[in-house]
């Protein structure tokens, strides 16, 4: 999945001739606290919400003092780097270029967590097993021999990692339940690997939308 194919074109982006009062109106509707600014097709930068309040919100933006942070991705890069971004740099959206730099669009944090709770690996019945270990020792190939072994399949894993340590989690998302969970569980145990967590599919969901509902009341405080 690439940035293109997820591009909003809802929220329009601002113009420097655009007063602050109505920046903060577009930012209050879609509950985003940062916006492009766009020159025809050039994109100038972004602004923050928190920037705003620091002037005559009466005043056109383009008379504003402003760093005018440039953070975007383009179209083909991966939703991985939109993810980046938006951890890098602490945004609520993230701006689109083509590959002469003219702006296509934007990616809201709301449109992706919504894409990634919604694709298939979460959405598949299954179970969940987190193992910790230590970085050196992580062998996917060697997981998926163990789970494979008990007839069962790897749908999504992703790792956990503390720079401050060499201990990372790992969170594999299976597609078997109830006892044929801990025969899997047992075979890991047999192997020596450390089963910090396991979590079947009801209890998992009620979890992980009780963590989704949280989530997007914050996204619209």
């Amino acid at each position: 999945m690439i940035a293109g194919n997820l591009l909003s074109h809802t929220i329009i982006p601002l113009r420097t001739s655009d007063t602050g009062a109505e920046a903060l109106g577009i930012m209050n509707d879609f509950y985003v606290r940062h916006l492009p600014i766009v020159n025809d097709k050039q994109l100038l930068g972004l602004i923050a919400e928190d920037e705003i309040l620091e002037y005559d919100i009466e005043e056109a933006i383009g008379s504003y003092s402003l760093s005018m942070a440039k953070p975007y991705v383009r179209e083909t890069d991966h939703l991985y780097d939109v993810l980046k971004i938006l951890s890098e740099y602490q945004l609520t959206v993230v701006p689109v270029v083509d590959a002469e730099d003219n702006y296509k669009g934007l990616i809201s944090q709301d449109d992706l967590v919504r894409y990634f709770a919604n694709i298939g690996s979460f959405t598949e019945p299954g179970s969940i097993i987190v193992l910790e270990m230590n970085k050196r020792d992580y062998s996917l190939a060697e997981i998926s021999r163990i789970v494979e072994s008990e007839g069962a399949a790897i749908l999504s894993t992703f790792i956990t990692s503390n720079l401050k340590t060499e201990r990372i989690d790992v969170t594999v998302k299976i597609n078997r339940q109830d006892f044929q969970l801990q025969r899997i569980i047992s075979s890991f145990e047999r192997f020596e690997y450390t089963v910090k967590a396991s979590f079947q599919e009801s209890d998992y969901f009620d979890d992980l939308q009780e963590r989704y509902d949280s989530l997007m009341s914050y996204l619209n405080v």
